[in-house]
């Protein structure tokens, strides 16, 4: 009788299994195949354990287990961006049943590029159709499908909403990693938006976690009175370090998600990313009971939300308004 820690796979590792292992459900029973998930991550297991939990809960509710009728074997790139095309190749050559790439869109690409023919679902925050993933967001073709939050549609809000906050600075700095596919698209949005509310946008472009003292230093230098920080592993990977750095600088700024307020981060305004790896994994238990990608349309979130944390105004001397405090779906004390 197969053990339980015989399909166990650890977040983190990269244990050495079979695309199909078994299970014996009683005695006398016949032993029955158990399909394997390949779950890709551009980011680490110790950034993203809450999403893998959302991920677990999205397979339970279309009735997989993992370790019980289903088993996970995780690829993490840990933010290395050279890392992905042969971490993703991998899981291909294992042949599992479906691959979950989530974690941004240069790693969600590399696992396109690396099977036209095991069944894909994504988690991403860029265009689908513009990245190339699918054909269309209804009918997505081929053998990829998932969920899209389109996180850059959202930059004129989130500039509008830090505008209202910090109405005196006249230059606002954008955090970004020109290795990002929608590095270039989400810089331009900016700069548009803030032309037509007659502010400068300093880009500070980051690639790794050890320029962010340089990239602060600049924005200190340029007079840079707030901050726009784009979705990027580099940055959700090390939020902990990009959130204090603010606060040392006394620099107020808005995120994508609330990962970066729950650690103290100022102020975000984007989809549930927690809801976006649920649905997810719902698709990806659809697939294993026999749907095919082309037949589940690419899901777009329906609900923004917006986060502050009223304790980071605070220590910066911000002053929110009732009104703005009325519209927040959240707010941390």
């Amino acid at each position: 009788m197969l053990k339980r820690r015989d399909f166990i796979i650890l977040l983190g590792g990269s244990a050495i299994a079979p695309s199909v292992l078994w299970t014996t459900p009683g005695a006398g029973a016949q032993r029955t195949p158990m399909p394997v998930v390949g779950y890709f991550n551009a980011r680490s297991p110790d950034s993203d354990a809450h999403l893998v939990a959302a991920f677990r809960r999205g397979l339970e509710a279309t009735g997989y287990i993992d370790g019980k009728n289903v088993a996970i074997e995780y690829r993490w790139a840990e933010g290395a961006l050279d890392r992905q095309p042969a971490l993703a190749a991998d899981l291909v050559a294992r042949g599992v049943a479906v691959i979950f790439a989530g974690g941004g869109d240069a790693g969600v690409r590399a696992v396109k590029a690396a099977t036209s023919t095991i069944p894909i679902v994504f988690a991403t925050g860029g265009d689908p159709v513009e990245i190339g993933l699918v054909a269309s967001l209804n009918r997505p073709e081929g053998n990829a499908t998932g969920m899209t939050v389109i996180s850059s549609a959202l930059w004129p809000k989130r500039l509008e909403l830090l505008s209202e906050l910090t109405p005196n600075a006249a230059t606002i700095a954008l955090l970004v990693n020109p290795r990002h596919p929608s590095a270039e698209a989400s810089t331009k949005q900016v700069q548009s938006a803030a032309r037509a509310l007659g502010r400068k946008v300093l880009v500070l472009n980051i690639g790794s976690e050890c320029e962010f003292d340089t990239a602060f230093a600049t924005l200190v230098e340029q007079g840079a009175g707030s901050l726009l920080v784009a979705n990027d592993p580099v940055f959700i990977d090390h939020r902990e370090k990009l959130v204090a750095l603010c606060a040392r600088h006394a620099v107020p700024a808005i995120y994508d998600r609330r990962e970066f307020t729950g650690v103290g981060g100022f102020m975000s305004y984007g989809a549930s990313i927690v809801d976006q790896y649920r649905q997810a994994g719902v698709y990806t238990g659809r697939i294993l009971k026999g749907a095919k990608p082309r037949e589940l349309p690419v899901m777009q979130p329906t609900k923004f939300d917006l986060i502050i944390n009223l304790k980071t105004a605070r220590a910066l001397g911000l002053n929110v308004s009732d009104k703005l405090l009325a519209l927040a779906d959240e707010v941390i004390e």
